[in-house]
C-alpha cells in the first residue's frame, strides 16, 4: 500500500512540475485558435473539435474541373477581415460526412498544409460552405492526434509560427 501511495505521489509531482503548455510531447491549445493554411499562407480562425474525425474548411464558389485529365477543385476562402483568395487543389476523393439529425453529405477532399502553433502537417480537409458557422475552419482528430491537447477553457493560446512550412504546391 505504501508503494502505491509513493507511486501516486510521484505521478502527481510529475504532472505539477511539467512545463506549462505541454503534456509529454503534446501541445496544449485552446478550443479556438488561429491556423495558417498552405499554399496561400492564409490565416483563418479555427475551432478544434475532438468530436470530428476530419478537418473541414469553408469553401465558397466551389467548382470541380479537370486539369490534364485529373479532377481538381477551385474555391474561394474569405477571412473575417474580408481578405479573399481563390485556391485550386487536386481532388483526392469524395467523403461521405455523417451529420446529426440531417442526411449524410458528399464533400470533396483535398490536401492542405496546416500550421497550428509550431505544429505543421499536411492533412486531408473536406470542403463545405460554412457561412452559417462562426469559424471558417474546423480542425478534427486526424490532424490533432498524438500532438495536441485541447484546453476547453482557453482560446487563442498560440500563434501559427511554422518554420519551413508551406512546401505543399
Amino acid at each position: 500500500m505504501k508503494y502505491l501511495y509513493s507511486l501516486l505521489a510521484g505521478l502527481l509531482a510529475a504532472l505539477v512540475l511539467a512545463p506549462p503548455g505541454t503534456a509529454g510531447e503534446k501541445t496544449v491549445v485552446g478550443w479556438i485558435e488561429k491556423v495558417r493554411i498552405y499554399p496561400g499562407n492564409f490565416v483563418v480562425h479555427a475551432k478544434l473539435d475532438s468530436g470530428a474525425e476530419y478537418s473541414s474548411l469553408d469553401a465558397a464558389n466551389l467548382t470541380e474541373f479537370d486539369r490534364d485529365g485529373k479532377p481538381w477543385v477551385r474555391f474561394d476562402l474569405t477571412e473575417r477581415d474580408g481578405q479573399k483568395i481563390t485556391m485550386e487543389r487536386p481532388l483526392l476523393r469524395q467523403a461521405t460526412i455523417k451529420r446529426h439529425y440531417l442526411k449524410s453529405q458528399q464533400r470533396p477532399v483535398i490536401k492542405l498544409g496546416v500550421c497550428l502553433g509550431k505544429l505543421y502537417q499536411e492533412t486531408e480537409v473536406n470542403l463545405v460552405n460554412r457561412t452559417g458557422f462562426q469559424y471558417r475552419m474546423l480542425i478534427g482528430r486526424k490532424f490533432m492526434e498524438g500532438a495536441v491537447i485541447i484546453d476547453p477553457s482557453a482560446k487563442y493560446t498560440v500563434e501559427p509560427e511554422c518554420k519551413g512550412a508551406g512546401t505543399l504546391e
